[in-house]
């Protein structure tokens, strides 16, 4: 089953981590174009993000100092290899029977490993330091399916091994499956769980994928390109070439700039991987993570993850980790015939169960998901399932809405007693609102399937203001013609703000009219706005600036 965003055109894919990630990756990829490419120049769109990050942003300053970083750093003690100083000298048949993977030293290979130590070398600290927590788990799955173990390095130039990994063309997770390839090599993707976030199932379909490339092109460089490119596009260059040799295909037309760097790419960091020290890097420059081990309990019903951690003596943040497949605050549904199995960390199953059967039902919640239909709001949803707006707000990690979309899909905590008072569910809802959750008064919201003409009439700017320790929040309806950056200017603060605010992702160009935005003002006129009735001056706005985000 999939859903919608309740609020938005479209599902809202992008966690925080998500978004941190992806900007990592692209603006690494943008780097790498211009180090890779001696005549190239930093373009006007490059240097157009690198503003966009504003100039506090430590983004930014990684990415403007890896400019000036030493290439090498000297001195560094040898380890299975001496200091690699020459790499024009470097003779790669000493280390060929180290790696299962077909190795070549190539002037591309030579230029991603010092990519690598001097641009990119703050990115591939980060690759390393990850590296330890997935590549035990990842190289016997691999195996089993008749892959070189070494492959695991494809993950490494792909995501530096996030399962937060995000890129503009929806690919997800640390193997970076696309929707419809995920879904064909078996890979769930629901309102509940993302798969090609999960790193065992990710990388056991990535393994079927790449082992069936590999049996039709008989070559492990080109099935690797196969991956990036994808296999019917290989087929089509190799016919047209007249030959299956990758680095004579590199060598021309027919693949993208992006497919030729991918297997020189993946040998040099192969290469860097093992041997460290060899090519100029210290031990202390890494901070290793240790190796995933976890059990699994199977679950019957759908839980509260923070009930959980709670229950396994975790943080939420550590369960959420083991299990970035979750896409809400609580688990899927499950039952008896078809449990959902959770990851815990190894040890700590027994104890899991012993506390969550103490804390007994009320603690626990039940869960049940509502289609909105035609004349629905967010308080008649709750109260028709005697839950809370703030509740189900957080479970479908919604700041706010003042409109819903019919046919949207919400997951509505319920509690197991109709009394008045139920003490889960005030756990749930006094969570929502520390974690700054607002629901709309119901006054103020409107039916879902109201025509967007009715709607626009509706919404009035400035719904409520309210001081919070001493901080002036506004909650805003967003109206006809309003910008994020012509919100911020009312009530001094930037669009980066509001974004961070309200979760919104940078790849979200329009906001919804009825949407409700959170405003922490910094202005002395937001509260002399309040009862204006009226937006910005929209038009106007959107006029003196063309990137602005606006209404749809």
């Amino acid at each position: 089953m999939t859903a919608p965003d309740p609020a938005a055109p479209e599902d809202n894919e992008m966690s925080e981590e998500a978004e941190k990630q992806s900007a990592e990756m692209e603006e690494l990829r943008a780097l790498e174009e211009v180090a890779l490419d001696p005549s190239a120049k930093p373009n006007a769109e490059l240097l157009q993000s690198l503003r966009r990050l504003g100039l506090a942003n430590p983004l930014r300053n990684r990415m403007q100092e890896a400019y000036e970083e030493p290439e090498t750093r000297e001195g560094l003690a040898a380890i299975e290899l001496p200091r690699i100083t020459d790499l024009s000298s470097f003779d790669i048949s000493q280390v060929k029977d180290r790696y299962d993977i077909p190795m070549a030293m190539q002037p591309l290979v030579a230029q991603y490993i010092e990519f690598f130590q001097g641009p990119g070398r703050k990115w591939f600290r980060r690759w390393m330091s990850r590296s330890t927590r997935y590549i035990p788990a990842m190289e016997p799955i691999l195996e089993s399916r008749g892959l070189p173990k070494d492959t695991v390095y494809l993950a490494m130039i792909e995501s530096g091994f996030s399962a937060h990994a995000y890129s503009w063309a929806r690919a997800s997770g640390p193997w970076q499956f696309i929707p419809k390839t995920g879904k064909e090599y078996g890979l769930k993707q629901d309102f509940w769980v993302d798969e090609r976030r999960d790193p065992i199932k990710a990388t056991e379909a990535a393994a079927r994928y790449l082992r069936q490339l590999y049996e039709e092109l008989g070559d492990w460089y080109l099935a690797w390109a196969a991956y990036n490119a994808g296999g019917g596009k290989l087929h089509r260059v190799i016919s047209r070439r007249g030959t299956s040799d990758f680095w004579q295909l590199s060598d021309g037309k027919g693949l993208a700039k992006e497919t030729k760097h991918y297997v020189p790419k993946l040998i040099a960091c192969a290469l860097i991987a093992k041997h460290p020290k060899a090519f100029g890097f210290a031990d202390d420059e890494f901070e290793y993570l240790a190796p995933i081990e976890t059990e699994e309990v199977k679950l019957t019903e759908a839980v509260d993850l923070e009930v959980i951690a709670r229950s396994a003596e975790i943080s939420a943040d550590e369960l959420r980790e083991l299990n970035p497949e979750l896409k809400r605050w609580c688990t899927p549904p499950a039952s008896a015939h078809q449990p959902y199995a959770l990851r815990l960390p190894k040890g700590s199953a027994q104890k899991f169960t012993e506390n969550l059967q103490r804390l007994g039902p009320q603690a626990r919640l039940a869960f049940k998901v509502h289609r909105v239909k035609r004349g629905d709001t967010l308080s008649h949803i709750a109260a028709s399932y005697h839950s809370a707006p703030e509740a189900i707000l957080r479970m479908n990690g919604l700041r706010s809405v003042k409109l819903l979309r019919v046919n949207a899909e919400l997951v509505v905590p319920v509690p197991s007693s109709k009394g008045k008072s139920d003490p889960g569910m005030e756990r749930q809802v006094a969570r929502a609102r520390r974690s700054g959750y607002v629901a709309v008064r119901p006054e103020e919201e409107i039916p879902a399937g109201t025509p967007r003409k009715a709607a626009r009439a509706v919404a009035v700017g400035p719904l409520k203001t309210e001081t919070v320790d001493g901080k002036t929040r506004v909650t805003y309806g967003v109206q006809d013609g309003d910008t994020l950056w012509g919100i911020g200017q009312r009530f001094g603060c930037s669009v980066e703000d509001i974004r961070q605010w309200n979760r919104l992702s940078k790849r979200k160009k329009a906001l919804q009219v009825g949407t409700v935005l959170i405003i922490w003002s910094k202005s002395t006129t937001a509260t002399a706005a309040e009862g204006s009735g009226g937006g910005l001056a929209a038009q106007k706005v959107s006029a003196q600036v063309p990137n602005a985000v606006s209404v749809k």
